[in-house]
């Protein structure tokens, strides 16, 4: 395919063209900011899939929309699953971190599922995360599950 420009003729005269090269310029830096946020494909908990900060306020929003069920420290209740250790590793091994993020998205608090926005879910997640020993990074998980499809949940740390 080719793409020609040659009879392509650009006006920005009384159309609002500094408007529009404005417009262009942010939208081509949101994309950019998109494609540095998405996960890489192939990579995992163990490369850092969250920041400290996230976690932090994850704690907190952990503590007050999960911890009633699922216990203060993510060991689990009556009628909740464990958050940590080998269950939860066993149950999400082989997942992806936008399966766990829809999963809480959609379905917590039970009482009210589906109420927490992406942001408060990434930062639970990155809470759990973690809770779960794996390391922190430099980019936060993003508040949308799209852009999680490549960062699986291992259990167990890759050689090398």
């Amino acid at each position: 395919m080719r793409i020609s420009w040659k009879n392509t003729r650009v006006s920005w005269k009384n159309t609002g063209g500094r408007t529009a090269l404005l417009a262009a310029t942010g939208l081509l830096a949101m994309t950019a900011a998109v494609a540095t946020r998405a996960q890489s494909a192939g990579s995992s908990v163990w490369s850092g899939a969250y920041t400290a900060e996230q976690a932090d306020r994850g704690k907190a929003a952990y503590a007050t929309n999960c911890a009633a069920c699922h216990g203060p420290t993510l060991t689990g209740g009556d009628s909740a699953p464990p958050l940590s250790g080998g269950v939860f590793l066993n149950n999400w091994n082989g997942t992806t971190t936008g399966d766990l993020f829809a999963r809480i998205h959609d379905t917590m608090p039970a009482s009210d599922p589906g109420s927490l926005g992406g942001k408060t879910v990434a930062d639970i997640e990155a809470f759990i995360f973690q809770a779960n020993g794996f390391p922190a990074g430099t980019t936060p998980l993003p508040g949308d599950p799209q852009l999680m499809t490549g960062t699986k949940i291992l259990g167990t740390k890759p050689a090398g």
